[in-house]
């Protein structure tokens, strides 16, 4: 019975997303816009020229962020992370701000071109990765790795098979590789990937657009932008609530630290790895110097009072533009 009810409740979203499409395009469907009131902030993550979903399930093409920009600078008052925390909103418009997270060096490529064509300011949540001494974030290089990766591994003296899915899981119990590597502090993500950087070979045939991290020289670029304002996304992009309190710490500290000395601007945003933390990371942020913290959803009754805090909703690849617009609107994609 449960497998039925997702089955019919995902016919009748596609059946929601088809009827608001084709209002599109009899024309129809222009006050739902006009009468909308509020504010939302989004993320986005990657931008490629094509094949957006190869990778990544949260990656869009640059024809589609392009379409995004054109109907929000139509129907939308766009404001930046600062505005926002102010509340400095459009009484006539609905508002939204833009946000980065992940640091990818196509969002210096392809965002920032299109942000000052249009005018629209964005933040971008960068990790310390590069200082660290990698190109690529640890969960990229076992995505994209697994993809050419052999049917079997062993990491740690454990074995781990590719599901039907194509992703590492534990021969023993099934838990997945990503799972047991999220869950544990840097130290183990670097051991995973320096032993396996010759096997998982797929630099010289994967376009960058789809893995590759800025380089120092393009975040200070970026942070130079009047449309770009520069946050924390962590050091190592750990998940901050999974792994060791002291790690933790010090990733927000190392993180806010390198920026800074790397943009000469106080970074004073933070959005959490995998939108995960807890109400004592939040008050270890505050300590740290973070005075905007952004969130996916809240997990805690006192967040919804807590001035730092902001939930945000994230794009969905596998929609239209105009149900995406939609969704911004509503704050879910039901």
């Amino acid at each position: 019975m449960p497998g039925l009810i997702k089955i019919l409740s995902g016919l009748r979203r596609r059946l929601q997303y088809w009827l608001r499409d084709l209002t599109l395009k009899l024309g129809m469907g222009r006050t739902f816009f006009k009468k909308a009131k509020g504010a939302r902030i989004l993320v986005y993550h990657g931008i490629c020229a094509g094949d957006h979903l190869r990778f990544n399930s949260l990656f869009i093409t640059l024809e589609t962020f392009d379409a995004h920009l054109q109907f929000y600078k139509k129907h939308f008052n766009i404001v930046s992370l600062d505005d926002f925390y102010q509340q400095r909103f459009s009484d006539e418009r609905f508002n939204i701000c833009l946000t980065f997270d992940d640091g990818f060096a196509n969002n210096f490529k392809y965002v920032l071109p299109l942000l000052k064509r249009y005018g629209i300011p964005a933040t971008f949540f960068i990790t310390g990765i590069r200082e660290a001494g990698y190109d690529i974030l640890w969960n990229d290089f076992l995505t994209i790795g697994s993809k050419s990766g052999p049917g079997k591994i062993v990491f740690r003296e454990e074995e781990f098979v590719k599901n039907r899915l194509g992703r590492y899981v534990s021969a023993k119990n099934k838990k997945p590789l990503a799972i047991i590597l999220r869950n544990s502090d840097f130290s183990v993500k670097a051991e995973f990937m320096q032993s396996f950087n010759s096997l998982f070979s797929f630099r010289n045939s994967v376009a960058d657009d789809y893995w590759l991290q800025m380089t120092p020289e393009q975040i200070k670029k970026l942070s130079e932008s009047k449309w770009a304002t520069i946050g924390s996304h962590g050091y190592y992009h750990s998940d901050l609530d999974k792994i060791d309190w002291n790690e933790a710490s010090e990733e927000m500290k190392k993180s806010k630290q390198y920026l800074e000395q790397l943009t000469c601007k106080v970074v004073k945003a933070l959005a959490f790895p995998y939108g995960s933390y807890s109400r004592n990371l939040i008050e270890k942020a505050k300590n740290t110097g973070y005075s905007q913290l952004l969130a996916i959803s809240f997990p805690f009754e006192e967040d919804k009072t807590d001035a730092t805090l902001k939930e945000r909703i994230t794009i969905n690849p596998f929609i239209s533009v105009y149900n995406q617009m939609h969704a911004i609107i509503r704050g879910n994609y039901d």
